[in-house]
């Protein structure tokens, strides 16, 4: 009787000694919820930028293998680019023609511009010429009149008037001449003028299709040069699927480069935990991957929009049949300076973790 007394006291102390480390532990959760919100819906989060071929073409040589870490501007693998140097050799000489086009282009209107300057000289000088015929003529008429009357009167020979009459007639012939002669002279000074301008349009054509050759073996440098994929930035590869031969496609995602310099984490509280959380708040962290390990962070940013507003079929409450459910937001947690740097670099993408925000 006095054993079966004997453990029924420990059973009651065993009880009584729960009960007061749950007492215990509910009132120091009670009072932690006062100063702190906690979640475990968070995740650490990195840049991964997928790795992507500009041209298109046969895979030549792969540099890189499965989760290997690589610097900015290490080759991650090479496209076949005897195609793509062959449009290249093609676009110089299509440059090459076109300069040559633009200086022949420039030395005809050299040309045509100095014909315009000497048949506009011809024309001046013809002008001239005719002002002085045209005086020569109003001499030689004149003279005929007063040689016309005299000989009426027989106060000259024959011969002298003859003579007056045949200079009269010389002088309005050479007239005639040089009135034509303008009349040609002018003519190859508009053509001369027109070829000229002609010409002009010419060399404008010319030097555009120099610029469009120089912009085509621009291009084909590019495409060239695009043939080596090189790694944008620092960071580790994931799995590297890619084998010599294989063909790939302009935007066609191969595999990813994750920037391991740069990690965050995004924690997904309850709409009605934010009432108090402000940027700049003190985070703890603890990642499920090393149990025991602190990590601290500082709160930073706040999603504009709930997650379920930004997936593929967002919510829409006005359908009728409408269940009040607590929404969570994005709420981004960068690590401080404070954390140790190697074990920083252990964490990766995805990874779970338990975030409790200093609210006070």
């Amino acid at each position: 009787m006095e054993q079966k007394k004997k453990t029924n006291k420990k059973f009651v102390i065993i009880i009584s000694v729960l009960v007061g480390i749950g007492i215990l532990y509910g009132g120091y959760k009670i009072i932690h919820s006062f100063s702190h919100e906690t979640t475990d819906d968070a995740q650490v989060e990195a840049n991964m930028n997928p790795v992507i071929p500009r041209v298109e073409g046969y895979i030549k040589k792969v540099y890189v293998s499965d989760n290997e870490t690589v610097k900015k501007g290490d080759t991650l693998f090479v496209i076949e680019d005897q195609d793509y140097r062959v449009r290249l050799e093609e676009a110089r000489a299509g440059l090459a023609a076109a300069e040559s086009q633009l200086a022949v282009a420039r030395a005809s209107i050299g040309s045509y511009q100095a014909n315009a300057a000497a048949s506009g000289s011809q024309v001046q000088s013809a002008r001239g010429n005719i002002e002085t015929a045209k005086t020569k003529l109003w001499r030689a008429t004149n003279d005929y009149e007063r040689y016309k009357n005299l000989y009426e009167n027989h106060s000259i020979t024959a011969q002298q008037y003859e003579q007056a009459q045949a200079a009269r007639e010389e002088a309005e012939q050479q007239l005639k001449i040089l009135q034509s002669q303008q009349k040609a002279s002018s003519s190859q000074h508009s053509a001369a003028i027109s070829q000229t301008e002609i010409s002009e349009k010419q060399v404008t054509v010319a030097e555009a299709n120099v610029q469009s050759a120089q912009a085509n073996l621009d291009a084909a440098l590019l495409n060239v040069g695009y043939t080596v994929v090189t790694a944008p930035i620092d960071g580790q590869l994931s799995a590297v699927d890619l084998q010599p031969g294989q063909f790939v496609r302009p935007g066609q995602s191969l595999f990813y480069l994750v920037n391991t310099n740069k990690k965050w984490v995004v924690a997904n509280f309850k709409e009605t935990q934010l009432n108090e959380m402000r940027i700049g708040q003190k985070v703890s962290i603890e990642v499920d991957a090393y149990p025991g390990e602190d990590f601290e962070g500082e709160v930073t940013a706040f999603s504009p929009a709930t997650g379920a507003r930004f997936s593929l079929l967002p919510p829409d409450n006005a359908t009728g049949n409408f269940v009040k459910t607590v929404q969570r937001l994005p709420v981004k947690i960068d690590f401080t300076s404070n954390n140790d740097t190697e074990k920083l670099s252990r964490l990766r993408s995805g990874m779970n973790v338990l975030v409790d925000v200093h609210l006070k």
